[in-house]
């Protein structure tokens, strides 16, 4: 029998329970697809959610445990980046060619940039800043994505905030990370959650937000976008 008695290290074959709770987000992806081809898109970014979830906690147990070395037969990072590509990129492009959000041409013009984009972004080695930030749009397409299918915004504006965010991907422009950017983290981490907690309330609500919630859920989607690179502005200034 596996000793897991507390205070000992985990034995090898339990640490690969994290590569499993890593590599579920697969069937999670696949399960959001299936929901967003049959037009369920609260359904599939439900799923999302969860693969969201599941891509916060993998990562703090790899680094608690030391995955990396004690298991080095298997690449947690490259575990990662297929689960995230999936799940941040192309099911979000997905929803966004496939849904009735944008017209043709521009379904597929919009959708190809986001994938083209987000791959290129998952291969570059210096996407992380010494702060913690993402240099460059992060491929965040599941929360830009839903954002603009909650908040049903002009097919101009969607448009051209997808374009923006595509040359973004490669412009030395800071984007939070709400967990490890230390600064303002007082303020960044509880809008975080607000935005959570109102898009598990659009999800509820059939991707929709309405009144008071919209204008919150788009004060907040404002912040995390611009926050660091609001700090970058001020550093340059000082």
């Amino acid at each position: 029998m596996t000793d897991i008695t507390p205070g000992k290290e985990a034995p090898e074959p339990v640490l690969f329970l994290i590569h499993i709770l890593t590599a579920s987000g697969a069937p999670i992806a696949l399960v959001a697809l299936l929901a967003g081809a049959q037009g369920r898109w609260w359904e599939m970014f439900a799923w999302l959610g969860l693969a969201f979830f599941v891509d916060g906690i993998d990562g703090p147990l790899a680094r608690r445990y030391n995955i990396a070395e004690r298991l080095p037969r298997w690449s947690g990072a490259s575990l990662d980046f297929v689960i995230d590509y999936a799940t941040y990129v192309f099911l979000p492009a997905f929803a966004l060619s496939w849904s009735l959000m944008l017209s043709q041409p521009w379904n597929w013009i919009c959708g190809g940039l986001v994938v083209f984009t987000g791959a290129l972004y998952f291969a570059d080695n210096g996407m992380k800043t010494p702060d913690g930030s993402f240099k460059g749009f992060p491929a965040g397409w599941n929360m830009a994505v839903f954002g603009l299918m909650v908040l049903s915004p002009s097919e101009g504006f969607t448009i051209a905030f997808v374009l923006l965010c595509c040359a973004l991907t490669f412009a030395p422009v800071r984007f939070v990370h709400p967990v490890r950017v230390r600064r303002w983290r007082m303020v960044t981490l509880p809008v975080t959650l607000l935005w959570m907690g109102l898009a598990a309330f659009a999800i509820l609500n059939e991707m929709s937000l309405n009144g008071l919630s919209a204008l919150i859920f788009t004060a907040a989607s404002l912040y995390l976008f611009s926050v660091s690179a609001v700090q970058q502005l001020l550093d340059r200034v000082d």
